[in-house]
């Protein structure tokens, strides 16, 4: 039994597992009344009011219709006259390299180079309605329709192409439709080709303008100016849930060219200079209330609060135990930026965002203006891994314009980023098992507070299964995190499943596959193990070795890992990970994928915490928050299992959920001890701890 215990009273609900995603974010919207108008104009003075903070997972939610894909191939496709080809899509590139393979889907489908095709994306004034880059949706969902929009075209093409007896090639494109655009429908009976018959789709293909990136030609969203551009700065709270009391502007007001804009919490300056809206900002004397003071040594009793013990019976042997995960940040290389512009009444945004749609949602909210009078552009974007879903530089950026009645642009700073962005979820996961003398699971109970009921849904055969997810009062302000709560899942999950093996006296592979009944995924198990030579690992003093699995966002994976400890500290000596998503789009694409997402998995794994006290954060830097190294990163075998007989599914999350567990496992081999936590070693192996 998969329920989701629902925080707005009306009682448990069953979800579909993989499907439910919730939205939490900023709400900014101006009220203005006859004297906020005067002020506003003439003061510069905004009211904003922010709502209630929402829940912990926040991919999409709270957005109706869907996709709303249209049918019309023009809204998709357009080709010149010249025979250039014009792709246009919602989604956004934010490093999983979609621009090329979804390039590569519409040159298979349309018989055309790639070369000759363009996208264009995260424009809201051009493209399609889209929900959002999340989820892992952009494979099964855009790429699958632009393959049909593909073929639609190509069939409409051909059929031109023979009203004139030729043969259709990309040489005519420009020629068929010289006169008479094209029009086509995408309808259910358009049939893009299967993946066995893939020549371009399902190869390697380089990454598209990558040569801008690597020579620096590209043009990020903090690289972009406007005429008469003044720069921003935010005056911040000291502490989170901190109010303003008091703010003394009045030297800031004194320096030319500065603007203050300043209404409730909200307090931010504009110059004509980076350095100059720094001094500014320095120059404001502000007080703020203490606010809620909250701590990081009481953050697993807050969230858990009243609830019980519990204990699942039935087998030979039960284990019972709790697991706890820290917030962690995201550290996406390129911070928040946005640089806003209006034109009247019409609000042009640029910035990094994984839900353009969303920010242009937020920003009509906020400024109470029609949807189309609000143009939100996305250009290609700095890695987000779940942390850019909403619009908080946009609109802050676009208050202060408004005011200033000057394009503006505002870059947090990396302790910004680290403060005032959202965090994954922190958690308390209780778990209890039991297994029969036969090596079979009986019982299971779990209970998941605060992370999230993502990959909650264990993979196993289990008759008397009961699995839940009660949502908390976070302290800290929470969302999406790459692979969204199904990290914090797979961890518990997968280190108890070691706990039931060892009490159970089995192999932890054996014991897997025993209680498998997924197909796709013992499959998955077999390779990583294959590939890793877990029958032929040889036991020695201080190395240890452990895998683990899991089904995440339609994508199968296993990892194995090899450890070594010693003198207090661990070393990961090797990783293989098997991922399964169906038919590849593009082989290189993925490893990247797979392999990004095994390093980013390290660091939650082994050492990243927000580390946060009387309502203050105290790692806000690099210098001080732990992300993996290049020295903490194992040789990784990946072994990509295709499935060519299978719709693709997405790769950017899934693939991260086996690595905490995996190595945990081989912690606990290597040294029997146990470890619950997420971070397991942030300051070296624990010197002692719960033991199975």
């Amino acid at each position: 039994m998969h329920v989701f215990d629902d925080a707005w009273g009306r009682g448990p609900t069953r979800v579909e597992e993989d499907r439910y995603e919730l939205f939490e974010g900023p709400r900014y919207r101006f009220e203005l009344d006859r004297r906020g108008f005067v002020k506003t104009f003439s003061a510069g003075l905004l009211v904003l009011l922010v709502a209630k903070r929402g829940s912990a997972q926040e991919s999409g939610r709270g957005f109706s219709g869907g996709d709303r894909m249209p049918s019309d191939v023009g809204a998709w496709l357009h080709i010149a006259e010249d025979g250039a080809v014009t792709v246009f899509t919602g989604k956004t590139e934010i490093g999983q390299n979609i621009r090329t393979s979804l390039t590569q889907a519409v040159a298979e489908e349309l018989g055309a180079p790639i070369a000759s095709i363009s996208l264009v994306m995260a424009d809201t004034a051009k493209t399609p309605y889209d929900m959002g880059t999340f989820g892992s949706r952009t494979t099964p969902t855009m790429n699958a329709q632009l393959r049909k929009v593909a073929a639609a075209a190509r069939a409409v093409l051909a059929d031109r192409a023979k009203a004139r007896g030729k043969t259709l090639t990309p040489s005519i494109f420009g020629e068929l439709v010289k006169g008479s655009p094209l029009v086509a429908t995408v309808t259910n009976t358009v049939a893009p080709k299967p993946a066995s018959q893939w020549t371009v789709a399902g190869q390697a293909a380089p990454k598209v303008d990558g040569r801008d990136f690597v020579t620096g030609r590209h043009r990020y969203t903090t690289d972009l100016t406007r005429e008469s551009m003044l720069h921003a700065k935010i005056v911040r709270p000291p502490a989170y849930g901190a109010t303003l009391v008091n703010a003394d502007t009045r030297a800031a007001e004194a320096m030319p060219g500065v603007v203050v804009v300043r209404d409730g919490n909200f307090l931010g300056v504009a110059a004509p200079t980076v350095a100059a809206a720094g001094a500014a900002m320095e120059a404001i004397k502000a007080e703020w209330s203490a606010g809620p003071r909250a701590s990081a040594r009481t953050l697993f009793a807050d969230l858990k609060g009243n609830a019980g013990p519990i204990e699942a019976k039935g087998g030979a042997k039960n284990v019972t135990a709790q697991y706890t995960i820290a917030y962690i940040a995201h550290a996406p290389l390129e911070p928040r930026a946005a640089v806003a512009e209006w034109q009247g009444d019409a609000l042009t945004v640029w910035t990094g965002t994984q839900r353009p749609f969303g920010v242009q949602q937020e920003l009509v909210d906020a400024f109470h203006v029609a949807a189309d009078r609000i143009r939100v552009i996305v250009p290609d974007t700095g890695s987000a891994y779940g942390g850019k879903h909403t619009g908080d530089a946009a609109v802050e950026a676009a208050r202060i314009a408004r005011a200033a009645k000057k394009p503006v642009k505002l870059v947090w700073t990396r302790e910004e980023e680290f403060w005032w962005a959202y965090f994954r979820p922190a958690g308390v996961i209780d778990v209890s098992g039991s297994v029969g003398a036969d090596g079979v699971l009986t019982a299971w109970q779990y209970h998941n507070y605060n992370s999230g009921p993502s990959g909650l849904s264990t993979p196993y055969a289990i008759a008397n299964a009961i699995e839940k997810f009660h949502q908390s009062e976070s302290p800290l302000r929470q969302g999406s995190y790459r692979g969204l709560a199904a990290t914090a899942n797979h961890f518990a999950r997968e280190s108890h499943m070691d706990d039931l093996a060892r009490a159970a006296a089995m192999d932890p592979l054996a014991f897997r596959l025993k209680n498998l009944r997924n197909e796709r995924l013992a499959a998955a198990l077999n390779a990583a193990a294959s590939k890793f030579g877990w029958a032929a690992r040889k036991k020695s003093q201080g190395v240890g070795f452990g895998l683990a699995c899991g089904i995440e966002k339609g994508g199968y994976t296993a990892t194995c890992a090899e450890v070594e400890a010693s003198n207090g500290s661990v070393t990961i000596r090797r990783l293989a990970v098997a991922f399964e998503c169906g038919a590849i789009v593009n082989p290189d694409g993925l490893d990247n994928q797979v392999s990004g997402a095994v390093v980013q998995g390290l660091g939650g794994a082994l050492f990243e915490a927000i580390e946060f006290d009387g309502g203050r954060l105290l790692n806000g830097r690099f210098s001080r928050y732990r992300v993996p190294r290049f020295a903490d990163v194992p040789p990784i075998d990946v072994v990509l299992v295709n499935r060519a007989d299978l719709p693709s599914a997405g790769a950017g999350e899934t693939p991260i959920v086996g690595v905490a567990p995996a190595i945990g496992n081989a912690i606990l081999d290597a040294t029997g001890v146990r470890i619950r936590s997420l971070p397991m070693i942030p300051n070296g192996l624990p010197a002692s701890t719960s033991q199975v």
